[in-house]
């Protein structure tokens, strides 16, 4: 059984001051973009894990990687004991990129393995483990476009009314997501009440390329150039290549260009690629579906 699931730009990104459980209150507008990780399960003797793909020697293969603490978190509510399937993971989304890739990878083996075992849970049951995974991981799931509070779990679908186009310029290098939110506490010490924009709720909802360049937000970008400044200079090769809007993707350090359609994308992908400020560049459409089966093996 093999899930494909997407990688996500947050097109806004409210963050509120830390709460007293160590999470930020978030206004958190997500969009699933065309880049995919493929999760790949079967029958084993044992949880075992492996990746291929871009990246690959970057990922946990052991318990801790959120693939397998949604095998086991599907096993133990189905009273399965300790899973005994096989997880592959063929990446597609950049890893430790801002890009929810192992929220994705968590989404898809949850998804799998429902479909292995039979367990037939609910789609409120695999959102409640999602939400009990992480923060990004029921976006996953869901894929389209939403609004995300609490801290991002809580999930409201979004209308969208047109496709818009992104390039996505892969760093060198990673960011640690507690550390970018630790580095927003210093430099935001008294940061407000996290709110979702009304005009570019409306951009995403009438298509309007403009308009939603116009309003796209990052609270954590400030934190992330902090403690990656070389991402500034992506940003402005991405501007000067014709990016409407140029902003880093999560916690980075994947920055992300909206363009005015797809040509306009494959150009700005050459300007960066030749700019000597990133390792590759990728052009995806958006908005793209949430975890979805594309082969059943048995």
């Amino acid at each position: 059984m093999t899930v494909r699931v997407p990688a996500k730009v947050n097109v806004q990104l409210a963050v509120g001051a830390a709460r007293p459980d160590g999470f930020h209150d978030l206004a958190n507008v997500f969009l699933a973009v065309g880049l995919y990780d493929d999760v790949t399960v079967e029958p084993a003797d044992s949880l075992t894990l492996t990746c291929t793909g871009p990246g690959s020697d970057q990922v946990p293969l052991d318990r801790t990687n959120l693939a397998a603490r949604a095998a086991i978190a599907l096993a133990e509510r189905h009273g399965l004991g300790d899973p005994k399937v096989r997880i592959h993971i063929a990446k597609g989304i950049p890893v430790a990129g801002g890009m929810a890739g192992g929220s994705a990878d968590a989404a898809g083996a949850l998804v799998a393995c429902d479909a292995l075992w039979g367990t037939r849970a609910s789609r409120e049951e695999l959102l409640d483990i999602c939400a009990e995974l992480g923060s990004d991981v029921p976006f996953s799931l869901v894929g389209g476009a939403a609004l995300g509070t609490g801290r991002g779990e809580k999930l409201q679908l979004l209308d969208v009314g047109g496709q818009f186009w992104w390039v996505f310029a892969v760093a060198d290098g990673g960011l640690s997501t507690p550390a970018v939110y630790r580095e927003f506490d210093r430099l935001t010490p008294r940061a407000p009440d996290p709110v979702a924009s009304p005009a570019l709720l409306d951009a995403l909802r009438t298509g309007d390329v403009r308009a939603l360049a116009a309003t796209v937000t990052n609270d954590l970008q400030p934190a992330a150039l902090s403690l990656f400044p070389s991402l500034q200079a992506t940003l402005d090769a991405g501007t000067s290549g014709g990016a409407l809007a140029a902003l880093v993707s999560g916690s980075g350090p994947t920055t992300a260009f909206l363009a005015a359609d797809e040509a306009a994308a494959h150009r700005i992908a050459d300007a960066l690629a030749t700019s000597g400020t990133c390792r590759t560049a990728r052009v995806a459409p958006s908005p793209a579906p949430g975890a979805a089966r594309v082969f059943e093996a048995f």
